[in-house]
């Protein structure tokens, strides 16, 4: 079955791969999403769980499909030939700082008194929307770069590796989109409203992994840097949102847990199949 898509994957543009792929992950969030059909709330130790499994892949698809290539593509030796992927995650680090300085939202297990960003008096639902929409931007941008590698001919940049870096993307995605509409319809949001408010989060991804793809495969000399970009992103991320979300109640070691099955599920399919 692996074998099927990547040869798919290998028959068209990596551009357009790239949009497929995030379109995979957007559908996953629509589908965790689309549980508020089923259920009208979900426990927060199932909850907490997920977050931290989301954790968990992020922060693993950071070093393994992201840091590491960037490394190894780089030239030079000792400080010369880490300072790309260093300045790059710095880079990372510092647009998702901005952007959560600058744009009004609401972590999902903080009271509407914990709104970040610039003052608005802009509903909760839209705050929590831009919260986990956040989550994305770095997501997409990872799968983006490296089938933007692909079209580069960068050796380090594979299908399969950028394959591999979507299906854990899609697979934390789901909770992500579980987390958005949950909180929606306990609130008295009708059941289609929650599930679009869910799916909505994840429509970034698309638009900044072909944003990715046709950067690197125009610029190939930035590939480290935006490989390490989307790592400083994502690592940003997890640290400033997803481990304080999963601090609020009395289940933190559940989250713990999550975590280290997230990493370790991310990690095994990078390394066995990328």
């Amino acid at each position: 079955m692996f074998d099927k898509v990547i040869t798919y994957f290998e028959s068209i543009d990596p551009v357009m791969g790239a949009l497929v792929a995030t379109t995979f992950t957007w559908l996953v969030t629509a589908a965790g999403a689309a549980l508020v059909f089923l259920f009208k709330g979900m426990k927060r130790v199932v909850l907490d769980g997920m977050l931290g499994f989301t954790g968990g892949v992020m922060v693993a698809a950071s070093f393994w499909s992201l840091l590491a290539p960037a490394i190894a593509m780089s030239k030079g030796e000792g400080f010369e030939k880490v300072l790309p992927a260093a300045a790059g995650f710095a880079m990372g680090a510092a647009f998702l700082f901005a952007l959560d300085r600058l744009l009004p939202h609401l972590h999902i297990n903080f009271k509407e008194n914990k709104a970040e960003g610039v003052q608005t008096g802009w509903h909760r639902t839209t705050l929590l929307v831009l919260a986990i929409t956040l989550h994305n931007i770095p997501e997409g941008l990872a799968v983006g770069v490296l089938f933007g590698g692909v079209a580069a001919g960068i050796p380090e940049a594979s299908i399969a590796g950028a394959v591999i870096l979507a299906v854990g993307i899609g697979i934390q995605n789901f909770p992500e989109g579980i987390a958005v509409a949950m909180p929606l319809r306990r609130q008295g949001m009708s059941r289609k409203k929650s599930f679009f408010y869910g799916q909505l989060s994840a429509i970034v991804e698309p638009m900044a992994g072909v944003l990715g793809a046709f950067a690197v495969s125009f610029f190939t000399p930035v590939l480290p840097y935006a490989l390490s970009f989307a790592a400083g992103a994502m690592i940003f991320v997890v640290v400033e949102e997803v481990i304080p979300e999963t601090q609020q109640d009395k289940y933190t070691d559940i989250a713990t847990l999550g975590f280290i099955g997230g990493f370790i599920i991310m990690m095994s399919l990078d390394v066995a199949l990328g």
